[in-house]
């Protein structure tokens, strides 16, 4: 049953007797690899020879290098990290599929098709089904029998049926025909606008009011960083909240807080929506996303050995926020 631009079932006879190439064996690999063997599929691995290569090895995998398990394949998932997606399409896989009648290419990201960093030959089904779940919540989900929500798109439909093929393999990876699963009908621009948009507004934002609040708390009004990292999220109650907000909405799961506590909340929403800075700062990430400003950016840096990442990554770890969080957290038994 489907509705509108919710997908709730693939039919995964579809796909059954196809040869699966997956991509590579890290969190998404593994975690898919692993489902759509349990769901019948025949899967094979495509990755270099490392650490990966061993371990699907020993989970039971048959394990080639990426040309010829695309060459054994009839369908390949792309599941290697965007940066480095384009040069294993370009050297291992459209070499060895070019001259097969039909071919179908996943990919979980809409990133390099809507950035043109990859162009699919003309023999390719080119379909997207992006799990909106890490690598081990698939595998926690299907081990309880439960689906997860999954973003599906079309680029290119050469066979007539690239849709079918979607929705078969989103049903292959534990997403669909199952209680909790959910398909949106989607496109590669689509999740590319929303996934970085979310990368670049909401999720650095939350880090960033998290440091403020450190500064302001610890070094301003001499609270102990111990209290105000529990307070923040190592306790754990942000994650529940999370859960909350996931079951019941992001306004009903107020009623679970304190009435002093929804107040406090709804009054500084709207005090906080009326900061106009915050408008243009969030559209000016839109429009970065959408031109392409921050895929050349993040190509530039790339290529010149990643000076700003390694800086940035490097700055953080030596604030006092982290020492404080590494003493804590070794207090807990965490790290």
């Amino acid at each position: 049953m489907n509705r509108g631009n919710l997908i709730f079932e693939g039919d995964l006879e579809l796909i059954r007797d196809m040869v699966i190439a997956v991509i590579g064996y890290g969190n998404q690999g593994r975690a898919q690899a692993n489902v759509l063997r349990d769901n019948g599929m025949n899967v094979v691995i495509g990755n270099i020879r490392d650490y990966a290569w061993e371990r699907a090895e020993r989970e039971g995998f048959e394990v080639y290098e990426i040309d010829k398990a695309c060459s054994k394949a009839d369908m390949a998932l792309l599941l290697v990290p965007d940066e480095v997606a384009p040069k294993v399409y370009a050297d291992y896989i459209a070499p060895v599929v070019k001259s097969k009648k039909h071919f179908i290419l996943d990919f979980a990201s809409g990133y390099n098709i809507f950035y043109g960093f990859i162009r699919p030959l003309s023999n390719m089904d080119v379909i997207m089904v992006a799990p909106r779940m890490i690598g081990e919540g698939i595998l926690n989900m299907h081990r309880s029998g439960r689906g997860y929500p999954v973003l599906i798109g079309v680029e290119q439909d050469i066979s007539g049926k690239a849709w079918d093929y979607a929705t078969s393999l989103a049903a292959g990876i534990g997403a669909l025909n199952r209680p909790g699963g959910v398909g949106v009908r989607s496109s590669f621009r689509e999740e590319t606008l929303i996934d970085l948009m979310t990368e670049h507004t909401w999720m650095p934002l939350l880090t960033t009011s998290f440091l403020i609040y450190y500064n302001i708390m610890v070094n301003e009004y001499g609270v102990s960083p111990e209290s105000v990292l529990l307070e923040l999220y190592v306790s754990g109650e942000l994650a529940e909240t999370a859960r909350e907000m996931a079951e019941l909405g992001l306004f009903e799961q107020f009623k679970l807080h304190s009435r002093t506590s929804q107040y406090g909340q709804m009054t500084r929403i709207k005090r906080f929506l009326k900061i106009e800075s915050l408008w243009k700062a969030f559209r000016r990430e839109a429009e970065e996303i959408k031109d392409g400003t921050f895929a050349k950016e993040w190509m530039l840096e790339q290529r010149t050995g990643n000076p700003v990442f390694n800086r940035l990554m490097e700055e953080y770890k030596r604030s006092d926020f982290a020492k404080s969080e590494d003493l804590l957290l070794k207090a807990l038994g965490r790290r």
